[in-house]
């Protein structure tokens, strides 16, 4: 068994560490954001690409990624490794389709697009979706990947304790920082986690006896990217089915990712950010998932795979730089909750507080902001506890969003390519297809009524959302022409924009650099097919 024993230095390293980048900082960046609305929620439209780049990758670094993909890669092999290398391909169509009409319209949330697009009423749809999304699926793998953490620092704590130590540090910093005090933090997350992960990877290189021996206690085709279509976990056709479905929605309409684009100082500084999240996800199979496949050679008998990764922290780095390693992993859990909370905030004060009190101040939407996070913070205290009930952390949250996300995928899609999709199509998509992908998942995932994997669920809910979209806008009246106008991509804008690209240099040109990143992903899957 590993030696989990964590000296003093450890523990005063993560104090330190924490306190300083969380509430120190949190502190200072209140004192001198830019005030108003704009800047607490957007950080006054400001944010340049190597900000956005990072925050969108450690905000993406939430339990779902730092206790999950090594836990799979551990019990499962490199396969999980799908839900890393396909978002670069769709952060390529973000930048290309989805960011300018966005920008466009200057909105702080994803649920004003839909507004602006349809009306109304899909947009309130949306926004509550999202709320009711990230309460119970986002903040609540945050905050459980956090009391993984805070177990292997102190074995003797039971979890509620660590869940509302998590919640609140993460709440008090967004409560006075904002947007700005999160992405400016999340740079110096990005780099510890980058660093963190190469040095686990090489000490767990260093300690397993051979690669041989790695290959002998992995699991069959645990090296393979690509598995047979009867897969339990990740048959090869739900890369397309489920993981491009979640990964749209997840990259291209979740609030709390999205919101640093919207932050952007121009689209040029949106567009090479998004890219470069994507290009820094692209390590991730070497930084945290095959450290969970070297850990099967070293620690075979371990009794959670949720515990790999903080257990070779522990085990493998000396004292002091575990200590720092575990910080780094403890604050970029907190980025993650403090994006949550921070877009959950602006849901409910730009998309419910804003639309029913019109005549608050700016003043008074950033108070609701901050009172808001209080409330949401604790509703994912009483709710993380329920992920106890799943076998592993990974499969709460891939089962839950293959079900219930691809109605939204399927509205903001088909919404911005097909001009006769209207406000009754989309509006009967989300309060049609969003509860019976949540009655789908339970009959199927938790009472097991039907053996049909999840992954392809969300094939067949996407299929069932686009006839649902589509018949409904056929059936009723067309929608506003003003809305399809500003709101709908066209070959149009392809071609403007390509005479605006004319005397921009190659390495400028986001064009290019979406062309390299789709070529690097897929010499990526080739290389470990």
């Amino acid at each position: 068994m590993p030696n989990m024993q964590i000296s003093p230095w450890d523990l005063a390293v993560v104090a330190v560490y924490v306190i300083g980048t969380r509430l120190l900082f949190g502190w200072w960046a209140a004192r001198t954001a830019r005030k108003g609305a704009e800047g607490y929620f957007l950080g006054g439209r400001a944010l340049r690409w190597p900000i956005i780049g990072l925050s969108f990758y450690v905000a993406n670094m939430s339990g779902g990624s730092f206790v999950g993909l090594p836990g799979s890669g551990y019990n499962d092999g490199i396969a999980v490794y799908h839900y890393e290398w396909l978002p670069a391909v769709i952060l390529v169509l973000f930048v290309l389709f989805l960011l300018p009409l966005y920008l466009r319209a200057r909105i702080y949330t994803a649920p004003q697009f839909l507004e602006a697009r349809f009306g109304r009423e899909p947009r309130l749809a949306f926004s509550g979706f999202l709320l009711v999304a990230v309460t119970l699926i986002d903040a609540p793998a945050s905050l459980y990947a956090g009391a993984m953490v805070g177990q292997a620092l102190f074995p003797s704590v039971p979890m509620w304790p660590l869940l509302a130590a998590g919640a609140l540090i993460a709440g008090v910093y967004i409560f006075f920082g904002g947007l700005s005090a999160v992405v400016i933090n999340d740079a110096l997350q990005a780099a510890m986690i980058m660093i963190g992960g190469t040095l686990v990877l090489v000490l767990a290189w260093q300690a397993v006896p051979s690669w041989d021996a790695v290959v002998q206690a992995a699991p069959p085709d645990a090296l393979h990217l690509i598995r047979p279509a009867d897969d339990e976990l990740l048959p090869w056709p739900g890369i397309f089915t489920g993981v491009l479905v979640i990964g749209v929605y997840f990259w291209c309409t979740n609030q709390f990712v999205v919101q640093r684009a919207l932050g952007a100082q121009d689209l040029d500084h949106g567009r090479w950010g998004a890219l470069f999240a994507g290009l820094l996800k692209l390590p991730n199979l070497f930084i945290l998932v095959m450290p969970g496949v070297l850990a099967v050679a070293l620690y075979p008998e371990l009794e959670r795979p949720d515990l790999v990764f903080p257990t070779m922290v522990v085990d493998l780095l000396p004292v002091g730089l575990r200590g720092l390693l575990l910080a780094a992993f403890v604050a970029a859990i907190l980025s993650s909750l403090e994006a949550i909370f921070n877009s959950s905030a602006t849901l409910f004060t730009m998309d419910f507080v804003r639309t029913f009190r019109p005549q608050t101040s700016d003043q008074g939407l950033t108070r609701w902001g901050r009172w808001s996070t209080v409330g949401f913070m604790i509703a994912a205290i009483l709710w993380s506890p329920i992920v106890l009930q799943f076998p592993t952390l990974w499969q709460y949250l891939q089962s839950f969003m293959s079900y219930i996300t691809p109605p939204v995928t399927a509205v903001f899609i088909i919404g911005i390519f097909w001009p006769r999709a209207n406000n009754a199509g989309a509006l009967a998509t989300l309060v049609i297809g969003v509860p019976l992908g949540i009655l789908g998942w339970a009959t199927n995932e938790l009472l097991d009524w039907l053996p049909l994997q999840y992954l392809y669920a969300a094939g067949i809910m996407f299929a069932l959302s686009a006839l649902i979209l589509v018949t409904v806008s056929l059936a009723t009246a067309p929608p506003d022409p003003d809305k399809v106008q500003r709101c709908t991509w066209r070959p149009a804008l392809w071609r403007q924009e390509s005479q605006d690209l004319a005397g921009t240099p190659w390495y400028a040109n986001y064009r290019y650099m979406a062309l390299g990143l789709t070529l690097l992903a897929a010499a990526v899957v080739v290389w470990w097919w």
